[in-house]
């Protein structure tokens, strides 16, 4: 992993300094090929910045100006997802979980879902449009969706994709539930307000403390874990155990597991837990 000749000297050094400081920030850890990847996105704002090389950069961050931290882990975190992707968790929640919670919750008639890294909003829009469908009438869902990027969440917020990004998407689905752009806008959709009404979007870091008033019946946290070493996960699942209801479940990424991480959750499906 040499130094390139590139527009701006990039060294070892600078890159430890700055993987440390994102692990330190976010619990990921970032392993030794993402050397150009960091180059690629964070050389924008060396320029920006008008410094002449990332050694200059290194202490800009050192300086702890909260701004420039945001812009950094904004820059090399990962947000990649699409809209009901891993398809099998949507067809256990109309299938087995939410018949099941209707059966036993009567008495509130209120399903609370959790999507954790949420990126863009993909998950979260798809988890409404799967709890909407599923329930009966008089039920209500609340689905808090988080991420530690703030700019991903900023465009989640504004539920507007590029029509390319339904592309899995059923016909039914786009018609109730997303309005067509035309014009300036013809290429784009717009989730429609129901959808909006039963997402909150938090910035919250997952190796911080959370603070919730309520605990979940669902909780998807998917490709996420991937990030962490095995102290970070077994800390963040024991959180995740705290937060759920006892006979409420998590979803994980299809390359994920809880075994040697966590007791405290029972397998019952693909990639599906039981909280215990």
């Amino acid at each position: 992993m040499k130094s390139r000749e590139r527009e701006f000297k990039f060294t070892l050094k600078d890159f430890n300094y700055l993987r440390n400081i994102t692990n330190k920030k976010t619990g990921i850890m970032v392993s030794d090929d993402k050397f150009d990847m960091f180059y690629a996105r964070l050389s924008k704002h060396v320029r920006r910045l008008g410094l002449s090389d990332f050694h200059d950069y290194c202490q800009v961050i050192s300086r702890g100006e909260s701004q420039e931290m945001i812009t950094l882990i904004n820059s090399v975190t990962t947000n990649l997802t699409s809209f009901f992707r891993e398809k099998h968790h949507f067809d256990y929640m109309k299938s087995d979980f939410i018949p099941g919670h209707v059966k036993n919750k009567q008495d509130r008639k209120l399903l609370r879902i959790w999507s954790a890294g949420c990126s863009m909003g993909e998950e979260p829009y798809s988890i409404a449009m799967q709890a909407l469908e599923s329930l009966p009438l008089g039920w209500q869902v609340k689905i808090t969706a988080t991420d530690v990027d703030t700019d991903v969440l900023a465009k989640a917020r504004t539920g507007v994709y590029s029509a390319s990004k339904l592309d899995g998407v059923s016909d039914s689905r786009l018609k109730r539930w997303f309005y067509k752009g035309s014009e300036s806008k013809e290429g784009y959709v717009k989730v429609r307000k129901e959808l909006t009404d039963v997402i909150e979007f938090k910035q919250l870091n997952l190796i911080d403390n959370w603070f919730f008033q309520d605990k979940f019946d669902l909780v998807f946290c998917r490709n996420v874990l991937i990030y962490f070493d095995i102290d970070t996960k077994k800390k963040i699942a024991d959180k995740f155990h705290r937060v759920t209801q006892d006979d409420g479940c998590l979803m994980i990424g299809h390359s994920e597991s809880l075994f040697n991480v966590s007791s405290k959750f029972k397998l019952i499906g693909n990639t599906i837990y039981e909280n215990l």
